[in-house]
């Protein structure tokens, strides 16, 4: 048959100038390795969960745990006297005092001393344990559960677990202002279906590219998607069992729907300013941890299943080889928004069903790696969780007196993932994929939920 003489544009020309266009959102098209069908839909989790959400901080870099959530007066004194450890390095005391600002009266340092205040609903693991001492597979770790091999990052699997709330925002959120260690492959959904892939938000003037609709109505825009939809689905008729294709289709949707919605969610200036004061947050602001915190409470109300918060990128972060005095003003960055994160879901009545964890790649070493500075210290380390599920005002788990190894009830990077999954509604052990011939999880072989924090 032949063409007919009027414009007749392919799939790839419709592309392209929808690119220069609305529709198509760099943040959004990482998101390809999808396989057919609604991917998104809401799903029930294996049973009634504690938390419908997550909101995940990391701290770049490994926050010396021995300064921060773990007290030594062991390790004061044993610097004072001179001793040194099995490996001969002397001791190194905490460059900070501890105290008590709460009922529970958990010990937390003078670097966070917002944090401090909300202990009572805190939980802190004093025995976290990895398996890498160096930052990038450590960090991969932490977020993927492999320090070894590509792997679905926690935030993918709980996105293809749960399917997303609100089809206008994606289900997966990153808030960060640079790549951490490892970069992008720390939110990436790996062999998951690419719809489950974080979507990057980046605190600043243009927080997501391309963001604003650049067609002159909604309604023109729609009719775009719609002509869009039929070249998508003619190109898949014609190449079957292409997983990618599908993904794209999702892509151009999410897109769509974050223009209609994501503005709003950026737009902080209906916040009152008592809210804004809680964060610590200057109006107009629209960068710093603050900025980051108060935007996941916005998304987390709104039905994003897991908020990803990253405080730094790989460089000028918590790595205090030379000084650990550097840990001040990241300490600062992030203490007082954490705090009014934390009041702010409570106040609202959303602390209930949303888990908030904090954690870091590793700990730093009870012996210094320069006078003033420590080392990487896999061995042991602190994080912790809050609100869904969990027993707030207490410590779980210990390092020994220097805080150089677990001393009891140590929680591997695997019992972590076990115990959110847990909170989540899931048997960490059911949720898998089937990938080249066999069925993977976050936990891999291993895990156990820590049944001792959950209230």
């Amino acid at each position: 048959m032949a063409k007919c003489s009027c414009f007749d544009p392919t799939r790839r020309q419709m592309v392209r100038s929808m690119v220069s266009g609305s529709v198509l959102l760099p943040a959004i098209l990482q998101q390809c390795l999808a396989d057919s069908g609604d991917e998104l839909a809401p799903k029930a989790p294996h049973f009634t969960p504690k938390a419908k959400r997550v909101i995940f901080l990391f701290a770049t870099g490994g926050v010396s745990h021995v300064e921060t959530f773990d007290p030594k007066p062991a390790l004061v004194a044993a610097a004072k006297e001179g001793k040194k450890a099995p490996n001969g390095r002397p001791y190194l005391g905490p460059f900070w005092e501890f105290s008590r600002d709460s009922k529970c009266g958990t010990e937390v340092s003078d670097l966070f001393p917002w944090i401090r205040k909300c202990m009572d609903d805190i939980c802190v693991i004093r025995s976290m344990h990895g398996d890498h001492n160096d930052h990038a597979q450590a960090t991969l770790g932490v977020h993927t559960g492999s320090v070894t091999f590509a792997r679905p990052s926690i935030g993918s699997w709980v996105s293809y677990g749960l399917g997303t709330e609100n089809r206008n925002l994606p289900s997966f959120v990153v808030l960060a202002p640079a790549l951490p260690y490892a970069g992008a492959q720390v939110w990436s959904s790996d062999f998951l279906p690419g719809v489950h892939n974080g979507t990057l938000v980046t605190p600043g003037d243009n927080p997501v590219p391309n963001l604003a609709r650049r067609t002159p109505t909604a309604e023109l825009q729609k009719l775009e998607m719609g002509l869009l939809e039929r070249f998508n689905r003619k190109h898949m008729a014609a190449r079957p069992g292409d997983p990618k294709l599908p993904a794209r289709v999702k892509s151009f949707e999410t897109a769509f729907g974050m223009q209609m919605e994501m503005p709003e969610v950026l737009d902080l200036s209906k916040e009152s300013d008592a809210t804004l004061a809680l964060y610590g947050l200057e109006r107009g602001s629209t960068k710093g941890f603050a900025w980051q915190c108060l935007v996941a409470r916005r998304l987390a109300e709104r039905g994003v299943r897991f908020i990803e918060l990253i405080d730094v990128g790989a460089s000028n972060n918590w790595d205090a080889h030379g000084d650990m005095k550097t840990h001040e003003p990241l300490a600062k960055n992030i203490d007082r928004a954490i705090y009014g994160l934390l009041n702010d879901l409570k106040s609202r009545g959303m602390l209930e069903d949303t888990l908030v964890v904090w954690t870091t790649e590793f700990g730093r070493s009870p012996w210094p790696d320069s006078p003033k500075g420590r080392s990487h210290h896999v061995s042991v380390y602190s994080s912790w969780l809050a609100g869904a599920g969990v027993k707030g005002g207490i410590t779980y788990g210990a390092s020994d007196e220097y805080g150089a190894k677990v001393a009891e009830d140590g929680v591997h990077v695997h019992d972590f993932h076990a115990t959110i999954l847990h909170l989540l509604g899931f048997d960490h052990t059911r949720l898998t994929f089937r990938h080249a011939g066999r069925d993977f999880r976050l936990t891999d072989v291993a895990g156990n939920v820590v049944t001792k924090i959950l209230a």
